[in-house]
């Protein structure tokens, strides 16, 4: 076996080890901000094409995802073409575009750096980047909270489905992925705008994360030994207790699992735009989320990061030998 016969195995580790290293700096142009671009662009054509709203979010939602996941395969099947060592290359820059473990570890990490300072409003300021909820009334533990909890329901979104995927359909899957979140994240909203419009989206969307959040829970809760002062038992019963206790039919997973492992009590009634959406506590009886327990996280997600790259390599191994 030559060197050329091993790079296609080796993209998926070499993409995650680039995300380690890199995360997401601001000078690389990045994939995503694109996938926004054209959501924002097809958005009005969409709608203006076809009268029908579910239709036309429909045809909106399917046609990102198929074309971007065309682009990416063509982008791919050329660099192979050219050169084995291009195409190792075009693969695994797209696939550590798609995975975003370090980024959401330095951001969690800001916040708790803000909180440990008692700079609470810049903490607000900070956590309001990487939440989609109404933060201007949060103090210091409902910041901590929403910060854990980004960070264990995007050990999903940012990690674990993108290798899923990748694992199944190599890097153009994974943008495909990633389209399907970003549309999710932009239209996939219960308002009067986007209800019947992006409903396709947002279960498209549920409809791909659903194996990888549960997959996760387990890996969680094995990332928990890993990680001094967790508590792995505790990470998988409460996630098969409570994790179907969220308006999600995927995040309270692993946010449930990062719940136990942690000792704290996640979730509970927020504020969305201006309207309150009443969802149930997931930890209940454990205890309240602090500043100190982000960083925790922090070392959670990594491991748990960690875990799903060695398991995603050893499943293609094994696929392969059998």
């Amino acid at each position: 076996m030559t060197v050329a016969d091993l790079l296609p195995w080796l993209t998926i580790p070499a993409a995650f080890a680039l995300d380690a290293m890199l995360g997401d700096p601001r000078w690389l142009p990045h994939p995503v901000r694109w996938m926004g671009w054209t959501i924002a662009k097809a958005e009005p054509l969409c709608r203006k094409w076809i009268a029908d709203e579910r239709l036309a979010g429909l045809c909106f939602a399917l046609g990102l995802i198929v074309g971007w996941w065309g682009l990416a395969a063509l982008v791919v099947g050329v660099g192979w073409r050219l050169h084995g060592v291009i195409g190792f290359a075009v693969e695994t820059v797209l696939l550590f575009y798609c995975l975003s473990a370090r980024s959401l570890g330095q951001a969690a990490m800001a916040i708790h750096r803000s909180l440990a300072a008692g700079a609470v409003d810049q903490a607000r300021s900070e956590v309001a980047m990487i939440v989609g909820r109404d933060v201007e009334r949060y103090q210091a533990g409902d910041i901590a909270r929403a910060t854990v909890e980004t960070v264990a329901e995007n050990v999903v979104d940012g990690v674990l489905s993108p290798l899923f995927f990748a694992a199944i359909g190599g890097a153009p899957l994974a943008v495909a992925y990633k389209m399907v979140n970003t549309l999710d994240s932009m239209v996939g909203y219960k308002n009067p705008r986007y209800l019947l419009f992006g409903r396709a989206a947002a279960r498209i969307d549920d409809a791909s994360n659903f194996v990888p959040a549960r997959l996760a829970a387990l890996l969680i809760g094995l990332a928990a030994r890993l990680c001094p002062g967790l508590d792995a038992r505790r990470a998988l019963v409460t996630a098969w207790r409570e994790g179907s206790h969220h308006g999600s039919p995927n995040a309270g997973y692993p946010e449930a699992a990062f719940a136990g492992a942690l000792g704290v009590c996640l979730n509970g009634p927020n504020y969305y735009h201006g309207v309150l959406v009443d969802k149930p506590y997931i930890g209940i009886g454990l205890g309240a989320v602090e500043s100190a327990h982000i960083p925790l996280a922090c070392c959670l997600m990594t491991r748990t990061a960690l875990l799903g790259c060695g398991a995603t390599w050893l499943g293609l191994v094994a696929a392969a030998i059998l």
